[in-house]
């Protein structure tokens, strides 16, 4: 049971957490595939600047005495979407669209992305510094265990609230896409942005649109993971490939593909270095005399993990580039 319950801490609850954030991370850089027709590398640091924004504002409010039954970093986070979405679309405004104004083709916004990239991480070391830092600054990190008869099930706080956020987002952005006219609006770009222009949707509050709905669901995805490790200068920067990989795994420019590659990519990272070993151990009693379980029988060390995402990208790539949801093929 103790080994059951320890496949569950490790691998499912492990597995649910990243494939959240991978999720959240690749709704954004989909739905931006999908309008705007390019790759944004500068997601991830999206996510980062997100995470620092939650934690100088908290870091405000804990200089002036104020606390909250939750962490400050948690309340505040409607408040740092809603700047993250806001400079997602000053990113647009000040290097994307005079770029497109001049008719610029999508390699050179993907070039413009990796640009973009580096000034971020350079911005945020210039004043962030390198190291790492707590999220929690007026109390520690809640941790739940859910009683079994033996090892608990262990949830955080952040956990838990990452799990709930996803599914909020998910729901929330399922009903603006088929409910609102702009979500209809936004979709009709993605199919064919031609058509959409010449039948009158208003394509700059498409755009506009576009780089809220990706800046708020990166600065959840940003601020939940920090809060759930700690947070560092290269905390999103390290997951943008998986990141990738569940976009292009899900279909590009499909943002139900997008959640379903993340959990997929999420899970299969997670399960390729866990230790199976540990579920065997119940059975060594029944096995023929002479025959030990392997100390390991993780398929991939842990310290090689972003070799699954990797793996399953070139694969996609090759034998199924449409991904899941049948997206575009660029």
């Amino acid at each position: 049971m103790d080994e059951l319950i320890f496949f569950i801490n490790r691998g499912v609850v492990g597995g649910l957490i990243i494939g959240s954030v991978y999720a959240l991370g690749a709704v954004g850089v989909t739905l931006i595939f999908g309008i705007l027709r390019f790759a944004h590398f500068a997601h991830g640091d999206m996510m980062t600047a997100s995470a620092f924004i939650a934690l100088a504002l908290a870091a405000i409010l804990s200089s002036l005495g104020i606390t909250l039954p939750i962490p400050l970093v948690l309340a505040l986070l409607p408040v740092v979407m809603v700047l993250t979405a806001l400079f997602a679309i000053g990113l647009d405004r000040a290097f994307y669209r005079p770029l497109r104004k001049r008719g610029a083709k999508p390699v050179v916004l993907v070039m413009a992305s990796i640009g973009v990239t580096l000034m971020l991480q350079g911005l945020i070391r210039l004043f962030a510094g390198t190291g790492s830092r707590d999220m929690y600054l007026d109390a520690p990190k809640t941790i739940f265990r859910i009683p079994t008869g033996g090892r608990p099930i262990v949830l955080t706080e952040p956990q838990v609230a990452l799990i709930a956020l996803t599914v909020l987002s998910v729901v929330a952005l399922h009903l603006f896409l088929t409910r609102s006219r702009l979500g209809k609006a936004m979709r009709a770009v993605s199919d064919n942005p031609d058509l959409a222009r010449v039948t009158g949707i208003p394509i700059e509050r498409v755009v506009k649109a576009t780089w809220a709905i990706g800046g708020g669901l990166a600065a959840i995805a940003g601020t939940m993971l920090a809060m759930d490790v700690q947070l560092k200068p290269d905390l999103a920067y390290n997951i943008l490939l998986p990141i990738f990989a569940a976009t292009i795994l899900g279909g590009i420019g499909q943002p139900y593909g997008a959640i379903a590659g993340g959990y997929l990519i999420g899970f299969a990272e997670t399960l390729a270095v866990f230790n199976f070993s540990v579920l065997l151990r119940p059975f060594r009693d029944l096995l023929p005399a002479g025959f030990e379980i392997p100390a390991s029988l993780a398929m991939v060390p842990t310290e090689y993990r972003l070799v699954v995402p990797f793996f399953i990208l070139v694969a996609v790539l090759i034998y199924r580039p449409t991904g899941i949801f049948k997206g575009r093929v660029f």
